[in-house]
């Protein structure tokens, strides 16, 4: 079978399962309260303790928050920080669990690319008109979906951004795996969700691209030639199975894995690389328009 079809991350193409959030949502929130009473009885601030245990700012405010959940290895950090008394060693395996039923805040037609992004050993995303999923800051994912055409009610909008911002706990997943990135640069240019989402998911990509282990890079619009512009794709290899493609055009996903279509994406998304501005070139860029901003 060299496909699955179905719905993606741009559209909601075929019916859902009900969903219910409330017991992972609440467990969460718990321990990340738990977290953060901690971290503050040990007179640090986030910035601070974020350093200390090896994470971004930006996602211990989320765990905190119950809105990402924490990987083992930062429970074990925060435990010997924090002195939690084996409190947050004991919360490990439920968190375990607690990740396993948030898996059902994906619409049950993308389940199957979320589980192969979930164990996925290497990942790489050509991006031509939205920042990539992985990499969106909750404000820019909550105006992707609020301008979805038809309206979605905004019970369903919280839930995807909910699912969307769970999945990017792969990117603090140690091992890490190998991440790469070519957005287009009119992605950087196009203000969705106003001035102050657009500045911060700028602020986004450029953590991101001076993160050890990922890689950034930027094509810029006056190229003379562009090897993408039959739209936006994904290449992720999960563990022990063959690299896969998957792409998506007007609420349509494919899941690709025929070999010779793969080989194609594979070529393809080299000659992306070549084609755009290195990393540093792209730091450089993205840095610029902060400044204008």
């Amino acid at each position: 079978m060299a496909e699955v079809r179905g719905g993606g991350e741009s559209g909601d193409a075929r019916p859902e399962l009900d969903e219910d959030l409330s017991e992972v949502s609440d467990f969460l929130h718990a321990i990340g309260q738990q977290i953060k009473l901690l971290r503050e009885q040990a007179g640090l601030t986030q910035k601070q303790f974020a350093k200390e245990v090896g994470y971004t700012e930006s996602l211990i405010g989320a765990v905190e928050q119950g809105k990402r959940t924490p990987q083992r290895e930062l429970l074990e950090s925060s435990e010997r920080l924090l002195d939690g008394r084996g409190l947050l060693i004991a919360a490990a395996d439920d968190i375990e669990k607690a990740k396993a039923k948030a898996r059902v805040r994906h619409p049950e037609w993308f389940r199957n690319y979320a589980t192969l992004e979930a164990s996925a050993l290497e990942h790489h995303d050509w991006s031509a008109y939205l920042a990539p999923g992985l990499l969106q800051t909750e404000e820019y994912a909550r105006a992707v979906f609020r301008m979805r055409q038809p309206l979605l009610a905004e019970e369903k909008v919280e839930i995807r951004v909910a699912a969307r911002m769970a999945r990017q706990e792969v990117l603090a997943r140690w091992p890490r795996a190998v991440f790469s990135w070519v957005i287009d640069e009119s992605v950087l240019n196009r203000r969705l969700g106003g001035p102050e989402v657009h500045r911060r998911q700028l602020e986004r990509f450029l953590e991101i691209g001076e993160t050890r282990g990922m890689t950034l890079q930027v094509m810029p619009m006056d190229r003379a030639e562009n090897a993408g512009m039959d739209g936006s794709f994904i290449l992720i290899t999960p563990k022990g199975r063959p690299q896969t493609g998957y792409m998506e055009v007007q609420r349509n996903g494919r899941l690709i894995t025929d070999a010779e279509e793969v080989r194609f994406l594979n070529v393809r998304y080299g000659t992306l690389r070549a084609q755009a501005h290195s990393p540093q070139e792209s730091l450089s860029l993205i840095e610029k328009m902060l400044g204008e901003r």
